[in-house]
């Protein structure tokens, strides 16, 4: 019969033994805690992309990125169609600016529009502010459909911009008025990334329109768009690329319609039937280029240019993906 010193004795063994082995299962997970978190980092570093989310006009994003080329991957949440699209607006002008002094304007003449008082609605143009000529879009996404996502790669210069769309309510409302505008700064810090290389190469001018190679497989691509010239357009606003999936009942015709702005049935709440929009690059100054991103299945698509009559100006292009 073992003494009581015995007992003891090998309870101090037993209970070293416990204790190294919840030792050395609390560094193992340390390790894979590090490790994964490790990944986690490695990943983000990897993907290195701006993540902008909307789920009820709005813009959820960072108030501050760094300068040089950025990749913006914007989730759309919400039940409508948007769009993000950055203006640098004169020195000291901010959002603010844009819901209280631009928006009420361009509300009030979409309203008129709407109405059938096409002339008076115009004329509403002249209540604008004087610096809002000197408003310049320097590239954005192009339309996003609900639960798409778009990713659109930039080179942005140090400053103070303004995020916003101006997609409307099915009122005629611009988003804009509903809240969809941010302030963005983009530091002195350089990003330090690289211009994407693409594999599907897109040129747009006023007058050659949409130019590209449409013989384009399935799988996923890079799209770089080269703004040969620039120009306001009949509806004051340039020209610009978006990727639009087809389906079978998609009106054409009901989509070039539904591309101008300032067309009472243009941009407005629901968006066309049969099409998908995909992303795409806003509106830039001449001698730009900008950069997206999709994967592209078989079945129909278009590049389409947010103009008056795009047809016309050969800003509407169709092409078919082979399975």
């Amino acid at each position: 019969m073992k003494t009581f010193e015995e007992y003891l004795a090998r309870a101090g063994f037993v209970g070293i033994v416990i204790i190294i082995s919840m030792s050395l299962l609390l560094i193992q997970s340390c390790k894979n805690e590090t490790k994964e978190k490790k990944q986690e980092t490695e990943k983000i570093v990897k993907e290195n992309v701006i993540e902008i989310i909307t789920e009820n006009m709005d813009f959820q994003m960072p108030d501050t990125i760094t300068s040089g080329w950025n990749t913006f991957r914007y989730k759309n949440l919400s039940p409508q169609t948007h769009f993000f699209l950055v203006d640098k607006y004169p020195e000291g002008k901010t959002a603010n600016d844009a819901e209280n002094l631009v928006s009420p304007v361009f509300d009030s003449a979409m309203k008129l529009i709407m109405e059938g008082k096409v002339e008076e609605g115009y004329a509403e143009f002249e209540k604008l502010p004087e610096w809002f000529g000197e408003v310049v879009f320097v590239g954005g996404s192009g339309l996003v459909s609900p639960g798409q996502i778009g990713e659109t790669t930039l080179k942005l210069a140090p400053g103070k911009y303004v995020i916003e769309c101006y997609v409307k309510m099915s009122n005629g409302i611009f988003h804009t008025s509903m809240g969809m505008t941010k302030d963005l700064v983009v530091s002195n810090t350089d990003s330090g990334n690289k211009p994407l290389t693409a594999d599907v190469d897109i040129s747009i001018s006023s007058t050659e329109g949409i130019v590209f190679n449409d013989s384009v497989s399935a799988g996923k691509h890079t799209f770089s768009v080269f703004y040969k010239d620039q120009i306001a357009h009949e509806h004051f606003v340039g020209h610009d690329i978006h990727l639009v999936k087809l389906e079978e009942d998609a009106n054409l015709e009901e989509l070039e319609v539904w591309m101008n702005w300032s067309d009472p049935k243009g941009l407005i709440d629901p968006s066309p039937k049969g099409v998908t929009f995909i992303g795409g690059v806003n509106d830039m100054p001449a001698g730009n280029t900008g950069y997206f991103t999709a994967t592209i299945e078989p079945g129909k698509y278009a590049l389409i240019s947010e103009v008056p009559n795009a047809s016309s100006k050969n800003m509407l292009k169709t092409f078919e993906v082979a399975k």
